[in-house]
């Protein structure tokens, strides 16, 4: 009997965590109590719900770049457009999703919708046919991905709005509510990115985008079962008619048939991002000019943070792509499959944001905490300095031997404590600057922004495959030495302008802008929905 490999103990491990998860969420659920550990039933449910989803959508995206290049035979740069308007497109949907279900579907239906979408597009996934460009099959490909895209747009951020509607507004629970989602968002990404990576890389796709499939129809199945738990939350604004609900449906279908189109037409992808963001942009200004001072200077302070995120996704994201074929082509991997080391950032993740969360409330009682905008000008720094980390550590051996792991680990380690400084922060500064009637539409700045970072992202990718659109180290390590120094440089000039922008957000006077404040002293001048929204690669949201 041959000896295990590594990327066979890495397997069996996130197995196990997998198994201990879903034991003691059986425990939780089957307790004949409403509440288990002082949280409703509920909760547990769009945990589960969300882990799966996140085990599906990770899953793939860890072989997404490979699948691309070994299968379909792109090159790599073109792998990198693909994989970068792919995952733009997942960042846009949302706002349509969202807006849909406030008006008319009401989240759990809209979630609910979401899943069978995802449900089918995965495992659409897993017909690969031949492989090759000409292969008539990648038209099922293209399928796949639009049914993912647009059923993101319906799940992504409705099922966050389901946790914090399980709480009264005032509850001291809500902060640890999202704590526990958030953890079911990054377990699954960790563990799906192993599964179905080391399948996908090892038995073959199949394999692991048909485990990324069963991942995404338990979470299916998961919250089907678990409605009555849900207490009656995420239903329609008021009395839907079966015929709005079925237009509703129709609405959804036509945008799986439009993403088909646009996924296909990268370059049409980016043209409509521009026209939309300027479009967005006017709009946020002409709306931003009809408020008085204060609450206009905090529009400006948004847009100032907004405009710092696709620099930021544009260079964190190279991890699904660019970074993702370096590290199989140029890396000392041991023996462990390419696609299992995008586990590591949610690791990271798990392991640090407890740690972020106890440091700013640390900082803050001795009124040391930096401010938003510097806490994003740290994120950026430490961005910069991980691209730059990796360069250096490539430079310690010669241009023929595999640069060492531990290099890698750190550049992914200074990516995740840069994101910790920016997009849980981000997330939390658009819901406490935004005025209430412009809170939704500030959430949509924030995400559209996102999906633009997202697309640069793939630019910069396919930047790296020179003139042939064929991956080097040399010119790989070039352009991440140059962006890295960049971030770095950018990212101390927002430290350095941070007290500008703060005396713009007024944080003393934050609470006098809206009528509704609560006797407790809390504005409401923007529920808190964002704070479940994934934030590990996509706005993990």
């Amino acid at each position: 009997m041959s000896m295990w490999n590594e990327g066979d103990w890495i397997v069996a491990i996130a197995s196990a965590v997998l198994l201990v998860f879903l034991a003691v969420g059986a425990w939780a659920v089957t307790r004949p109590r409403p509440e288990v550990g002082g949280h409703p039933k509920g909760l547990y449910i769009l945990f589960f719900a969300e882990m799966w989803e996140r085990f599906s959508y990770y899953g793939m995206r860890a072989l997404l770049i490979f699948y691309l290049t070994q299968h379909w035979l792109f090159n790599d740069s073109a792998s990198n457009i693909v994989y970068g308007a792919y995952v733009s497109l997942v960042y846009i949907t949302p706002v349509l999703g969202g807006w849909l279900a406030d008006r008319y579907l009401g989240q759990r239906k809209a979630v609910l919708f979401g899943a069978i979408l995802l449900t089918i597009g995965h495992f659409c996934m897993a017909f690969e046919g031949t492989g090759g460009q000409n292969d008539p099959t990648i038209n099922i490909f293209w399928m796949a991905l639009a049914f993912i895209i647009v059923g993101s747009g319906f799940l992504k951020a409705n099922i966050s709005v389901i946790v914090g509607q399980l709480y009264p507004r005032t509850d001291v629970r809500r902060d640890g509510a999202y704590t526990i989602f958030y953890m079911g968002i990054n377990v699954g990404a960790a563990v799906g990115t192993i599964i179905a990576g080391y399948l996908g890389q090892t038995l073959g796709w199949a394999y692991g985008f048909g485990a990324a499939g069963i991942g995404m129809l338990l979470g299916l199945v998961v919250f089907i079962l678990g409605k009555p738990l849900l207490l009656g939350r995420g239903e329609p604004p008021k009395p839907l008619a079966k015929s709005t609900e079925m237009t509703m449906y129709g609405v959804g279908i036509v945008g799986v048939v439009v993403m088909w189109l646009l996924i296909q037409y990268q370059s049409v992808v980016g043209g409509l991002m521009l026209i939309s963001g300027v479009a967005l942009l006017g709009y946020v200004l002409f709306e931003a000019f009809k408020l008085e001072k204060e609450p206009r200077e905090r529009m400006f302070a948004i847009l100032f943070l907004i405009a710092l995120q696709p620099l930021f996704w544009g260079l964190f994201e190279q991890a699904g792509g660019s970074l993702n074929l370096f590290t199989d082509r140029y890396i000392d991997r041991q023996g462990v499959p390419a696609s299992l080391f995008q586990s590591i950032n949610p690791i990271y993740i798990i392991l640090l944001a407890p740690v972020f969360a106890s440091l700013w409330t640390w900082l803050g009682k001795r009124g040391l905490e930096p401010s938003t905008p510097a806490k994003f000008g740290l994120g950026l720094v430490q961005l910069g300095f991980g691209f730059l980390v990796l360069v250096w550590g490539a430079a310690t051996v010669p241009a023929d031997v595999a640069v060492p792991v531990i290099f890698l680990f750190g550049i992914y380690l200074f990516h995740t404590t840069g994101e910790l400084c920016l997009s849980p922060v981000g997330l939390s500064a658009m819901n406490r600057l935004s005025p209430t009637h412009l809170a939704s539409l500030v959430m949509g700045a924030w995400f559209f922004a996102t999906a633009g970072g997202n697309y640069v992202a793939g630019m910069i990718g396919a930047a790296t495959g020179g003139e042939d659109g064929e991956m080097t180290r040399e010119a790989t390590l070039s352009i991440y030495q140059t962006i890295g120094l960049v971030a770095m440089a950018i990212g101390v000039g927002v430290i350095l302008i941070s007290g500008l922008v703060k005396k713009l957000m007024h944080l003393d006077t934050l609470k006098d802008d809206d009528p509704g404040d609560d006797m407790l002293g809390q504005s409401t001048l923007a529920e808190p929905q964002g704070a479940g929204v994934d934030t590990s690669g996509e706005v993990r949201n």
